[in-house]
């Protein structure tokens, strides 16, 4: 696939950190699959890596977590 964002470069498959923030919580996702630019590092989340990462966030501030760092499962 071809970066929207440079327009230079492609995509691999790689793993990324994703960092969410709402209100006071801070979640962050190391090693989230996605696909990678190799020229400007821009991600890409697949639709059902995405919807784990909104239902881990989304946990994380019910639980009232202020700050949550976890290692995604796929």
């Amino acid at each position: 696939m071809s970066c929207t964002l440079c327009k230079n470069g492609g995509t691999q498959a790689g793993l990324v950190t994703v960092t969410l923030q709402r209100g006071a919580t801070t979640v962050i996702l190391k090693t989230v699959p996605a696909e990678v630019c190799d020229n400007c590092g821009e991600y890409y989340l697949s639709s059902e890596v995405t919807a784990q990462v909104m239902a881990r966030a989304e946990n994380a501030v019910k639980n009232g977590a202020e700050v949550e760092i976890v290692r995604f499962a796929a």
